[in-house]
């Protein structure tokens, strides 16, 4: 029953995705992978509808505009060309003058922070077993004071190099 259902729907599915995909700016495919989900979820909850051409008609239309309020609202992430960004002056010089006040700054932190940072930024990518044994303190103690160095980093940090950029 159901796949004869799937072999009825998919050229009327085929034709409405691609027909709603021009005006939602949608691709055709992922319109009918919508719609295939849509209906499998129909079929395992409810079983099959009543009118399938009619039901698979307004899921389309449905998935059309949910795609459409879905596009309006994301934004892509702010991507910068890794090319034409490494090779700018200013930006080599500010990349340069943030790194130094974060160094300047993980040198002023107290206790084992400046060590315990030290070992997490190291380009040795070390385990926080390993970490824990070159600082003698558990494991166990790492995670909040990890979270304790970084809190009393942030504040040392001036706004600019300490400041998040807004992601998506």
């Amino acid at each position: 029953m159901t796949h004869d259902l799937v072999a009825a729907l998919r050229p009327l599915l085929a034709a409405e995705a691609s027909a709603e995909a021009q005006a939602s700016g949608a691709e055709p495919g992922d319109l009918e992978q919508a719609v295939w989900l849509r209906l499998l979820e129909r079929l395992a909850v409810d079983g099959p509808p009543l009118d399938p051409h009619r039901w698979l008609r307004s899921a389309v239309r449905s998935e059309a505009r949910r795609s459409r309020r879905t596009s309006r609202i994301e934004r892509p992430y702010d991507i910068e060309p890794v090319g034409d960004v490494d090779s700018d002056p200013e930006h080599l010089a500010l990349a340069a003058a943030r790194r130094r006040a974060l160094r300047d700054a993980v040198r002023r932190l107290p206790g084992r922070c400046p060590r315990l940072l030290e070992a997490l930024l190291s380009p040795e990518d070390l385990t926080y077993r390993e970490i824990a044994g070159e600082l003698g303190i558990s494991q166990g103690s790492l995670g909040p004071e990890r979270s304790r160095c970084l809190g009393c980093l942030r504040r040392l940090l001036p706004p600019e190099v300490a400041a998040r950029r807004a992601r998506g």
